[in-house]
């Protein structure tokens, strides 16, 4: 998964996991630039009777780079406080009607703040997050709730937290097992009969930190980002959790928090820290900033998943199998971007400095079209140009891996065939009409816990 429980410390942690970051021109508002971070992951709907909530105790930031000198310039942070207002274990007592519904006992406020120059300003305070989906008793109109839930800060600034579907979309089960892609398992070491893919996360839910700002308000030196081929129009967006240094409890259950922030997680491009990282080093990339990823160029440059391609699919890549060396396209895409003379009439270079950001080139429009397969496919809006809800990540990182990008750099190498044929199969170009919403917060309602349904294990059970 992009960011799902993929280190030792956020497995431990999902209030303070980073799953996935979303950064794009806003297609109905293409003077604006929506700044999306999903943290818990893989919510179940049903997930009484105290439904999934941000932490109270973490510090949640989207933090904006401009000028290439591999430091913050803009950073939002985001600051939640549950309170609950009844006696009693429900967690609404009622229909909740409207966000300050009596019958809605224990409910989420937060507070944005926008540091810049080193000068923290308050942009919203007392902002209240829409409910979870609890089901057709309990929140009987959620779409009421939800758009009552985005706040505008500003005239053209708006802002939204709270649950939303996963948008996300992997076969989670299938890439995870010996790295098998359904579509071609037939091809596979451990072979089977090909069929489709399944989204694994669908029907699950998440919660989404939504931040729509003027793109005048993203550039070093406030101006309207117009030429694409300008350095100042490339923006380099991450997010983070963190939290205090040290905790205490005592014998009743009391939790007191004391420090500085610290930093345990973080995530720019989907699954740098999943698939590129070594285990023993994911922890550690989670506290350190882009600006330290130095030391992380190795796992970019020799990715262990090329090296297992060949082996899990014999015969498939003998062309990736002989590519020995250094993957500069990798390390393009995913640390310093695209320069200027890859792409014609792209780019989205931040520097030489190797940094995992993900970058957004903000005088590319947004197109009425959109394709899975982002630049990939000809689709300058897409990723790895910042990246949109339904760009199939996993399917173009994929590809890339197998050495379909490699020529960019290296115009004499010829990728395997399979590498521009490899799909996890979790969608296909039917499925990009997945009605997601066509305004912000852009994420589809979330799964009601009422409506949703279990699987039905008896089927698979094993007998012992």
């Amino acid at each position: 998964m992009s960011s799902h429980r993929e280190a030792p410390g956020t497995m431990k942690d999902p209030v303070a996991d980073n799953t996935d970051v979303y950064a794009f021109v806003s297609p109905d508002k293409p003077d604006t630039v929506t700044l999306i971070a999903n943290y818990i992951p893989t919510e179940y709907p049903a997930g009484g009777p105290y439904f999934y909530e941000f932490g109270d105790d973490v510090l949640y930031e989207i933090h904006v780079q401009n000028d290439g000198d591999g430091t913050d310039d803009i950073t939002f942070q985001f600051r939640f406080e549950t309170k609950v207002l009844a006696d009693t274990f429900l967690y609404n007592t009622g229909p909740i009607t409207s966000l300050t519904d009596p019958n809605w006992v224990r409910r989420q406020m937060y507070s944005v703040t926008m540091v810049r120059g080193g000068r923290h300003r308050v942009l919203g305070s007392g902002l209240l997050c829409p409910p979870a989906n609890v089901g057709p008793r309990s929140t009987p109109n959620y779409g009421d709730l939800a758009r009552a839930a985005v706040h505008d800060l500003s005239d053209d600034m708006r802002v939204f937290a709270g649950q939303r579907d996963e948008a996300f979309f992997v076969d989670i089960g299938s890439i995870f097992d010996l790295g098998d892609l359904r579509p071609f398992q037939n091809l596979h070491l451990i072979p089977s009969s090909p069929t489709h893919g399944v989204n694994g996360l669908a029907g699950f839910n998440v919660h989404t930190i939504a931040l729509q700002v003027p793109k005048q308000m993203l550039t070093k030196d406030r101006s309207d980002p117009t030429d694409p081929m300008s350095r100042v129009s490339v923006i380099g967006v991450y997010a983070s959790a963190s939290r205090r240094r040290a905790t205490m409890r005592d014998a009743h259950g009391v939790v007191e928090e004391s420090g500085p922030w610290v930093q345990v997680s973080r995530l720019a491009n989907p699954l740098f820290n999943e698939v590129l990282v070594p285990q023993d080093e994911k922890d550690r990339w989670n506290a350190l900033e882009p600006i330290d990823d130095d030391r992380f160029v190795k796992y970019v440059a020799h990715p262990e998943l090329a090296e297992l391609l060949p082996v899990l699919y014999p015969g498939v890549f003998p062309h990736l199998k002989n590519l020995t060396a250094p993957r500069t396209d990798l390390e393009a895409i995913l640390l310093t971007g695209i320069p200027e003379g890859i792409i014609d009439g792209f780019q989205n270079y931040t520097g030489a400095k190797p940094m995992d950001l993900l970058r957004l080139n903000m005088a590319i429009p947004p197109t009425r079209d959109p394709k899975r397969l982002g630049v990939l496919a000809g689709d300058l809006a897409g990723f790895p140009n910042g990246r949109r809800l339904p760009d199939d990540v996993v399917t173009i990182e994929l590809r890339a891996i197998a050495g379909l990008t490699y020529p960019l750099v290296h115009p004499s190498y010829a990728p395997d065939a399979a590498a521009s044929e490899i799909t996890d199969g979790s969608l296909s170009d039917e499925d990009i009409s997945t009605p997601y919403p066509g305004r912000f917060p852009y994420l589809a309602t979330p799964h009601s816990g009422y409506s949703i349904d279990p699987p039905d294990v008896s089927e698979n059970a094993s007998t012992i």
